[in-house]
């Protein structure tokens, strides 16, 4: 599979807007790894917060956006599509570490790997640039869980 466009990411993803955070996947193989793109406007919700004087986006945000890039690529290598008795489950951070602010105006470009999959974890290297130069990195763990029938109600 190649690029998709946002309405096909809408599929694969069930964040919403503020909380969506990808934007285009340019490049993904199935099984392998993946790239997308987060273009960061200053109309973001959190920058007139974080920081009023010098806008920053959130590092967790950056970790967010790395995961959500993580799941497409689960779910496009495991040949389905999330639905409403499904959760794709951010399970675990480690080695974050973060090399250089991710700016308005910035164009944020993950590349995230599959590094393994064993009962029912996926482990990913993920890694997010800004004019080629690396941002952000950190080892992502998921889990994709089915939602028990009573815990909907």
């Amino acid at each position: 599979m190649n690029a998709l466009d946002i309405h096909q990411i809408l599929e694969f993803l069930p964040h919403r807007f503020p909380m969506l955070l990808v934007d285009r996947v340019l490049e993904c193989e199935a099984g392998q790894r993946i790239k997308a793109v987060k273009n960061v406007s200053m109309n973001e919700p959190y920058f007139p917060g974080h920081y009023p004087h010098r806008p920053v986006m959130p590092g967790v945000l950056v970790i967010e956006a790395l995961a959500q890039t993580a799941a497409i690529l689960s779910f496009i290598t495991m040949g389905q599509k999330p639905n409403d008795r499904s959760m794709y489950y951010f399970v675990g951070i480690d080695g974050a570490r973060f090399k250089r602010p991710v700016l308005p105006g910035d164009q944020l470009i993950m590349e995230v790997e599959i590094t393994r999959r064993a009962r029912g974890i996926w482990k990913y290297a993920a890694r997010g640039y800004v004019d080629g130069n690396l941002a952000a990195e950190a080892e992502l763990m998921c889990t994709y869980k089915m939602i028990a029938e009573d815990a909907a109600e």
